[in-house]
């Protein structure tokens, strides 16, 4: 089962009943903005304890067109990346993952 933001929005609503849910959604979408802007200015985002987000450059190159083995341009790009937080890592990975 996946965790998608609604699902997010309702579980901190759950957890805070003295929040509006207007408020939470505001909150999420607030950090959740605050990240992609940052990477979008190319920062680093810690979020310590879960991971750190980055951005990586790719050059631009020459790639294969899978279907037709013809060599096709792939323009320079940026994608992000994500590094897990040592404590993410350890809950992850316990033998007993019962929480």
């Amino acid at each position: 089962m996946s965790l998608i933001k609604s699902k997010l929005i309702q579980n901190i609503t759950e957890a805070n009943p003295h929040l509006f849910v207007r408020d939470v959604e505001r909150i999420v979408n607030t950090i959740f903005n605050e990240i992609t802007q940052s990477l979008a200015n190319g920062k680093r985002v810690e979020l310590r304890g879960f991971g750190a987000f980055s951005v990586q450059h790719r050059k631009q190159r020459t790639g294969r067109n899978p279907r037709t083995g013809e060599a096709v341009n792939v323009e320079e790009k940026f994608i992000p990346r994500f590094k897990t937080g040592k404590e993410l890592r350890l809950r992850l990975n316990k033998k007993n993952n019962t929480d």
